[in-house]
């Protein structure tokens, strides 16, 4: 019997709970969960059912993952994986197992936790009744799985050290993989258990990377959508055509792209967007270049944390929506210095799921055996270490400016 809805991941409804948690645990919790504690993480969620509707909370038997759900309608087991497991604030990370000590100390109940499994493992057998319902045999095995990042790493091959994905969704994520656990002791990065057995990630997450070029398409592009729709264009194509011709570091404009708040390296959710160096000179294609620029400096943070940690990058793979554009690959190319790969398969989360599917159900011995058959790279670009030396100069602008601002991105939010 389902409770109630579930808070999804970027409810902030439970801010008072997961303060609570990082000031009682203070650099503990990201010691052992691998991240300070967020508001879409399981434990300030229950700790919030707990505080607001107490009998609700008193009925709970078991709590699931959306993905973990599915995996009960089909099997009738109540289990869930490593990778997502990791993301509840409840889970020892380097020892693969919940954490008994933060249970207890949060007064909660070890029965309501499912039994955990690496996520290539097989969770049980397709179920009679689901079975008929999908027009499918039963007994078929259902894999454990992973969470959404954790199924992209593997999507992209991003399963061994060096390797690194940057995803350019809505969001901005930066993906390696670690032959040990790390931990960046300031919270900024999350260190989570690998949809990989016996190995661990490191996960860097900005909130408003392509959806800061969305913003300003939808915002002050109206001509070139009107345009697109009559010619048969993509939108995109036409706005960043207009950047194409705009040399580096935008003629001295940087944008900031925190217009949802910032997580990594900046957990700050009064931050906003800022263009800094706004002058006559400047119009669109500058503007659009500099966002671009600025979600690149964004996501460089996190490769440099990482870097600090001991991962020596080699190659970057690139996916999601921002990947279809050339300049922005070059742009990260350039900046990291590293070698930018497009995927044959761009599929991300749910092709790194069937990677995991096939090696549960032995179609491969192991993920790193699957991988090493299924991912194709291709339109590799080498980075200009010219450029990369003039982008160093305004990445270390755009470092200083949230300094300077933060003071005052949250004087404006108490202003409005």
């Amino acid at each position: 019997e389902v409770i109630r809805p579930a808070i999804l991941w970027n409810d902030q409804r439970t801010a008072e709970e997961a303060e609570f948690m990082n000031r009682k645990f203070g650099r503990a919790v990201i010691e052992l969960t691998g991240s300070v504690v967020q508001t879409g993480f399981t434990a300030p969620k229950l700790l919030w059912v707990r505080n607001n509707e107490r009998e609700k909370f008193d009925r709970i038997r078991k709590f699931m993952m959306p993905k973990d759900f599915i995996g009960y309608k089909l099997t009738g087991e109540v289990k869930t994986d490593v990778n997502d497991a990791s993301g509840t604030s409840l889970f020892d990370v380097k020892a693969r197992a919940w954490s008994e000590e933060l249970i207890s100390e949060l007064d909660l109940s070890m029965e309501i936790f499912p039994e955990v499994l690496e996520s290539p493992e097989v969770r049980g057998e397709l179920a009679s009744e689901a079975a008929r319902e999908l027009g499918l045999r039963s007994g078929i095995p259902v894999v454990a799985g992973a969470g959404d990042q954790g199924a992209a790493g593997v999507g992209a091959g991003a399963i061994e050290e060096g390797i690194v994905s940057v995803n350019i969704g809505t969001s901005g994520v930066v993906f390696t993989s670690s032959d040990a656990y790390r931990f960046d002791p300031l919270g900024r990065l999350h260190a989570f258990c690998h949809a990989s057995p016996s190995k661990w990630h490191l996960m860097g997450v900005m909130l408003a990377a392509g959806g800061s070029l969305r913003w300003f398409r939808d915002a002050l592009c109206q001509v070139e959508k009107e345009v697109a729709g009559l010619i048969g264009e993509d939108p995109y194509n036409l706005i960043v055509r207009e950047a194409e011709a705009i040399p580096i570091g935008s003629e001295g404009l940087i944008f900031l792209p925190y217009l949802s708040g910032e997580r990594t390296p900046h957990a700050d959710p009064y931050a906003r967007g800022v263009f800094f160096g706004l002058s006559l000179k400047h119009g669109k294609g500058h503007m659009v270049r500099s966002i671009l620029e600025g979600v690149a400096f964004g996501l460089m943070n996190s490769l440099e944390i990482m870097m600090e940690l001991g991962i020596k990058p080699r190659e970057v793979r690139i996916l999601g929506g921002g990947s279809r554009s050339p300049l922005w690959r070059r742009i990260v190319a350039d900046l990291f210095g590293l070698r930018v790969y497009l995927l044959e398969v761009d599929e991300g989360s749910s092709y790194g799921a069937a990677i995991l599917a096939s090696v549960g159900s032995g179609a491969h011995k192991t993920v790193e055996d699957a991988v090493k058959k299924i991912i194709r790279t291709r339109s590799p670009i080498d980075p200009d270490m010219g450029n990369h030396e003039r982008y160093r100069r305004f990445y270390e602008a755009y470092n200083r400016l949230y300094k300077a601002l933060k003071r005052e991105f949250r004087m404006l939010a108490d202003l409005v």
